[in-house]
């Protein structure tokens, strides 16, 4: 416990490297096109609860696992950001199916330790470029379905993107008061 607790105080976050491809601007809002690497995830699903309750009880399980609670009791780091895969149905809510995932550190890709929690799994993450939607503020299920709807009618039907999911990410520990990053991002489909 008190290595997740020192993680999100006082550690730097390692951020998911990317690469800008594009800065688009409509009458809508912006969004950037980014290219992200290939990467290990630590995961969690979680159904039969809110987004709210799912995230809150996936995520403390992956920060004591960073923070420690693995075969070998070591503190790995924070990464960022946090990215919850939800599943929207046709009327824009979203379903009671989440999956949290919080990319494994750089020097831990290829070996990361196990964790104590057995609900955790790795997932190998293919490389990806997303369409995504940068806002502030403390983000919760509808500030993150309301940023989605946003997305949507910026990128238009002609947009070629994945529409059975989308990844709802965070930047900031809890406790962090003004200034946070949350996004959007919609997986572009590849031709």
């Amino acid at each position: 416990m008190f290595g997740m607790i020192k993680n999100s105080l006082f550690g730097g976050n390692e951020e998911a490297k990317y690469e800008v491809l594009s800065t688009e601007s409509k009458e809508e809002g912006s969004y950037e096109v980014r290219q992200y690497q290939s990467a290990r995830y630590a995961t969690l699903t979680c159904e039969g609860k809110t987004f709210d309750q799912a995230t809150g009880e996936c995520v403390k399980k992956l920060l004591m696992y960073v923070g420690g609670s693995n075969d070998k009791g070591e503190g790995m780091g924070m990464t960022a950001p946090i990215c919850i895969t939800v599943f929207p149905k046709d009327d824009g809510s979203l379903s009671d199916r989440i999956v949290t995932g919080l990319r494994i550190p750089e020097r831990y890709q290829g070996n990361p330790p196990t964790p104590t929690d057995s609900t955790i799994q790795f997932e190998e993450r293919p490389a990806m470029t997303v369409y995504a939607l940068r806002f502030g503020g403390f983000a919760h299920e509808n500030e993150y379905r309301n940023e989605a709807a946003c997305l949507t009618r910026i990128l238009g039907d002609s947009t070629a993107y994945q529409r059975a999911s989308y990844f709802c990410c965070g930047y900031d520990p809890p406790m962090k008061p003004y200034g946070r990053r949350n996004e959007v991002w919609f997986i572009k489909e590849e031709n």
